[in-house]
């Protein structure tokens, strides 16, 4: 091989190597919703934090430090009960404001709101990917 290809192929690989790390990678899980009132929360007290919330089960809570994170959440299928397709093709942003204490459906409980901007409300419960 010539000089100027393999300079070119150990570049090729820098810069793969360089950027692989950087690619989000998307927790699976579960989603359900709450409804209104959503203040108080365990986060914030009595502020309103908006529509575009959720509470965080004891896989992401994290004795709190999950406040005020905001997770990027997409519907990816059904579970076993409900509407069989459920999913709205979108994704949703949403801040962690409140807790959803053992015994919680989902790994992220969202907004009514929230939950309807990605899936069918009447699945109450669907199949999710979610980033930070």
């Amino acid at each position: 091989m010539g000089f100027e290809i393999r300079v070119l192929i150990l570049v090729t690989v820098a810069v793969l190597v360089v950027c692989l790390p950087s690619v989000a990678f998307a927790a699976q899980g579960t989603a359900t919703f709450y409804t209104p009132p959503y203040v108080p929360s365990s986060c914030y007290g009595n502020q309103n934090n908006g529509v575009m919330i959720a509470a965080a089960s004891d896989a992401i809570w994290g004795n709190r430090a999950a406040c005020g994170r905001s997770y990027r959440v997409r519907c990816t299928g059904a579970t076993n009960q409900g509407v069989p397709q459920p999913c709205k093709g979108t994704s949703v942003v949403v801040k962690i404001v409140d807790y959803c204490p053992p015994g919680c459906r989902g790994t992220i409980d969202l907004s009514q709101e929230a939950f309807a901007a990605i899936a069918n409300p009447d699945a109450g419960k669907i199949q999710i990917e979610y980033t930070q």
